[in-house]
């Protein structure tokens, strides 16, 4: 069983969380079923839903179609999930700068 945990900044922000709180209902219930799925099925059942993002060690959530939701995480011990980073994808490329935000989050979350 896998577990999602949230990233929390140094002063106990919750960023993915604000992002998901400021999506639409509907936009939520996708992102949660995925991570219900990750939960109940652990990761090798996401392959569909995700990839890996060349040269770091973030994987992203895909929700495609009208929405292009994308939400970085990192695989971290004991079948956990750390979600760092979510955006919402307006151009074909991934955006250097949400990839160097996740990067950051997730260095951070190292060195606490």
């Amino acid at each position: 069983m896998t577990k999602v945990v949230y990233y929390l900044s140094l002063n106990n922000q919750n960023p993915v969380k604000d992002f998901i709180d400021s999506l639409s209902i509907r936009q939520k219930a996708k992102i949660f079923q995925i991570f219900n799925l990750f939960e109940a099925y652990g990761l090798s059942a996401m392959i569909p839903h995700t990839k890996k993002i060349a040269s770091t060690p973030l994987w992203e959530i895909r929700i495609l179609g009208s929405d292009n939701i994308r939400i970085f995480y990192v695989a971290v011990k004991n079948n956990r999930v750390l979600v760092l980073h979510g955006f919402i994808k307006k151009k074909q490329k991934t955006p250097p700068k949400e990839i160097s935000t996740a990067l950051k989050r997730y260095y951070t979350w190292l060195d606490k």
